[in-house]
């Protein structure tokens, strides 16, 4: 009995600790990963875009790692081409004097009225993109068109240049939305796992013994029966005197046996491609309050000893999944309201 007390002394406490320190890694890792996304690129630029002046130059934003500017250029001039994509005109190209430098600036056809000749003054917000393949063939076309060699014009014109069209204001909301709110999750789930380790008995497995009376008082209880005297143990489930205890790692739980009102198993067989390797059970449980409890990847054997132990212990469980069982439930638990329905769909969840 010394080695058992041993065993089982602050048992349901240490497995809370031990199951959320477990889910620390993966949104540990998201946020870290969101950290270095956020430093390697200017993700900052898309949501407030670098306020260009007209002494710098595309190039130098570049450099500067400010790719998504906002800016004012003066006496652009329609160069006579446009930007294609999938057949529909993506945009049309400008040209500028921006100091000593010529800048192509390509504008969405709603900014230059589908190619206005020429526009005296325009403040626009854009992206600072480094000239392929279609910026070399437009540059081309240009020396063609002024008799120039295409060195000389690749001397008086930059290598970048400024495109309104790849800087989509709900393009760059939407993801940010996503990237924010999933930073936000992320961190919120670590600081309530760091929560549950520190103090145990705030973990839902034991906010969950609300509806039945004090929660801490009640996993002290369990603790007490679970390291003095266990009825019926397992791998990872456990009867006392007065409760089922879960302590898997895929859940914690903790039920007064009074209140366990129906539990039924059910099997799944697991497969990799055609070969069946094995079978597990999940038992199910289902308790006053509306609350519902799986036990998961457990064996047939296990499961058959709990849910007869338990039947022996409370003999108004009702065994077995029937529809006779299922509307009885129902007769003693009522049907549940939405909001009820969603909080026990939250609690399986959890």
């Amino acid at each position: 009995m010394e080695n058992m007390q041993e065993n089982y002394e602050h048992y349901i406490t240490r497995n809370i600790k031990a199951f959320y320190k477990r889910r620390l890694f993966s949104p540990i890792l998201y946020l870290i990963l969101t950290a270095v996304l956020w430093l390697t690129f200017p993700l900052g630029d898309m949501l407030h875009p670098h306020t260009l002046l007209e002494t710098q130059t595309l190039s130098d934003s570049y450099e500067s790692r400010d790719r998504y500017v906002r800016t004012t250029f003066y006496d652009l001039k329609f160069s006579g081409y446009t930007n294609e994509r999938y057949g529909q005109t993506r945009g049309y190209y400008y040209y500028a004097m921006r100091g000593n430098e010529c800048t192509i600036v390509l504008l969405s056809p709603r900014t230059c009225e589908e190619g206005l000749p020429s526009i005296r003054s325009l403040t626009v917000t854009g992206r600072i993109a480094k000239g392929e393949e279609a910026y070399e063939t437009l540059l081309s076309h240009l020396a063609d068109d002024l008799n120039w060699t295409e060195d000389g014009i690749g001397r008086q014109l930059s290598s970048y240049y400024f495109s309104e069209p790849d800087y989509h204001m709900f393009g760059t909301v939407l993801p940010f939305l996503c990237y924010f709110g999933t930073m936000c999750y992320a961190l919120v789930y670590v600081l309530m796992c760091l929560l549950y380790i520190r103090f145990p008995f705030l973990a839902p497995a034991c906010q969950n013994l609300v509806v039945f009376g004090h929660p801490r008082q009640m996993l002290a209880q369990a603790e007490e029966e679970l390291a003095t005297l266990p009825q019926l143990a397992t791998e990872d489930l456990f009867i006392t005197e007065h409760y089922f205890i879960m302590t898997s790692p895929y859940a914690n739980a903790i039920v007064p046996i009074q209140e366990i009102l129906w539990i039924y198993k059910h099997s799944t067989l697991h497969k990799f491609l055609w070969y069946h390797f094995s079978i597990s059970y999940t038992m199910h449980i289902t308790a006053n309050k509306h609350m519902y409890i799986n036990c998961p990847k457990n064996t047939k054997s296990d499961i058959d000893g709990i849910m007869d132990y338990l039947a022996e212990a409370n003999h108004n469980i009702l065994v077995g999944f029937n529809e006779e069982n299922r509307l009885k439930v129902q007769a003693v638990q009522g049907k549940p309201f939405h909001i009820e329905k969603f909080y026990a769909l939250l609690r399986r969840k959890v």
